[in-house]
């Protein structure tokens, strides 16, 4: 078992936003980030772990590798699993449910696996096992060596559970949050959306710039370890501390065409704290504006995607008209536009900027398409 002060702890993120959840843990005050396929370690104790998810926007969940064993075949695995110090982490009246991977390794059946560390848990501990436990041991069992861990988060991070109404396939709030920060969004920056859906990417710069952390409305697994000082935690909640005075005008504006869009953005923006901040109106997006009085800042947009053949032909209209709109009136503003069809993009005539790896967004690989500020 790993000591208490310093685990491994394994910052999942969605592959593509490793870089910005890197920069984000630096900000942070995370201790040694560094960059591993699907995510960034850190290293730190168990206060690190809620830490990690109650103020990061853009990791999808937060493992704690609690420990690791050489193990080259089935009846090894089970004797060492028994010999794991599962009490130190577990508790006996929450149930746990194991889940299992094996690459490059002699064990290579991973539902045998996982059975036998399930009942190693059970016999030795008493730990009841479900399949719908909100605790989950993950074992990867890579080049012989089973390295454990436990999911802390449980419900994946982007639910930040204040977000009750969405629109057809939503962006998540963590790819919002990291698209955001590789757009240079600061939290004095005014940020326009047309085409706002259920308005994640407003509502998560109204966040930043309110001083909410992402992780304030929900709770997670971690509550129900051995490990949890509810103490501790309540002392943590309170230290995030209490969001900004709102400013007099709403900065982070978000408009769509659809009545039923916008009434979700305003009842999101209400159940987050962050309506001051905010301000959501039905316009199509050849009738949207600068606002008023506001300097140039950032336009971010998730237009829908050309995704079946035969789409990029009706949607190339809805690009250029939105193209137009933000080069006619938007100088001086800069652009952040989110599609999976580079020739979509570029029908905007937006003097776009070589685009970052592509993000998977609800199994459509996506990309960020950045401009300078406008002429």
């Amino acid at each position: 078992m790993t000591s208490d002060s310093d685990l491994d702890i394994f910052l999942v993120t969605l592959p593509g936003l490793e870089d910005a959840l890197r920069a984000e843990a630096v900000e942070q005050g995370f201790r040694a980030p560094r960059i591993v396929p699907g995510g960034v370690t850190v290293r730190g104790g168990w206060t690190a772990v809620w830490r990690a998810n109650l103020v990061l926007r853009g990791v999808s969940r937060v493992l704690a590798r609690v420990g690791s064993f050489r193990a080259f075949h089935l009846a090894q695995l089970d004797k060492r699993a028994r010999r794991f110090p599962w009490a130190d982490v577990l508790r006996p009246d929450v149930p746990v449910r194991v889940e299992a991977t094996c690459k490059g390794s002699r064990i290579y059946h991973a539902g045998a696996a996982a059975q036998r560390i399930t009942r190693a848990i059970q016999e030795e501990t008493g730990v009841p096992v479900s399949a719908e436990a909100a605790v989950a041991v993950k074992a990867r069992i890579e080049n012989d060596v089973c390295t454990i861990s436990i999911d802390t988060s449980g419900e994946p991070l982007h639910r930040r559970g204040h977000k009750e109404a969405v629109s057809k396939a939503p962006l998540r709030e963590t790819m919002a949050a990291m698209f955001l920060r590789q757009c240079g969004f600061g939290a004095a920056m005014p940020v326009v959306d047309p085409m706002c859906g259920s308005g994640t990417f407003i509502l998560e710069a109204a966040d930043i710039a309110a001083g909410l952390v992402p992780g304030r409305s929900r709770a997670f697994a971690f509550e129900h370890l051995a490990t949890f000082d509810p103490a501790a935690w309540a002392d943590m909640r309170n230290a995030a501390g209490a969001p900004k005075a709102p400013p007099a005008e709403p900065r982070f504006f978000g408009s769509d065409r659809d009545a039923g869009a916008v009434r979700m953005s305003r009842e999101n923006a209400e159940r987050a704290g962050v309506s001051a901040w905010t301000d959501f109106r039905q316009l199509t997006v050849s009738d949207v504006e600068p606002p008023e009085g506001t300097a140039p800042g950032l336009v971010m947009v998730n237009p829908p995607y050309g995704t079946r053949i035969g789409d990029r032909k009706t949607l190339t209209p809805l690009y250029r008209a939105l193209g137009r709109t933000l080069r006619e009136r938007f100088a001086g503003w800069r652009v952040g536009l989110v599609t999976s069809d580079e020739a979509l993009a570029r029908s905007t005539d937006l003097p776009l900027e070589p685009a970052g790896p592509p993000v998977s967004h609800g199994g459509i690989r996506v990309t960020l398409y950045r401009s300078p500020p406008l002429a």
